[in-house]
């Protein structure tokens, strides 16, 4: 275990059961890289129309990327 995976654990150690599930879930999840993740149903329709969006070709351009980004720099 890397020094800063070990940091990590030691924080999330301190952090109350349901943020320590969240993510242990978030970690699990990323190290399947090649499975496939579930869905939460909630969120299911929002993906399918993204899915959609692609298809169609219907992608935000690299400047408006970065325009929606910029409004987060401080």
């Amino acid at each position: 275990m890397t020094d800063l995976l070990e940091k990590a654990v030691e924080t999330v150690r301190r952090m109350p059961p349901e943020a320590q599930d969240a993510i242990a879930q978030a970690m699990l999840d990323m190290a399947q890289v090649d499975a496939p993740s579930e869905i939460d149903p909630n969120h299911l329709k929002d993906v399918l129309e993204g899915l959609d969006e692609i298809t169609r070709g219907d992608i935000a351009s690299p400047e408006e990327v970065e325009a929606a980004f910029s409004r987060f720099k401080a």
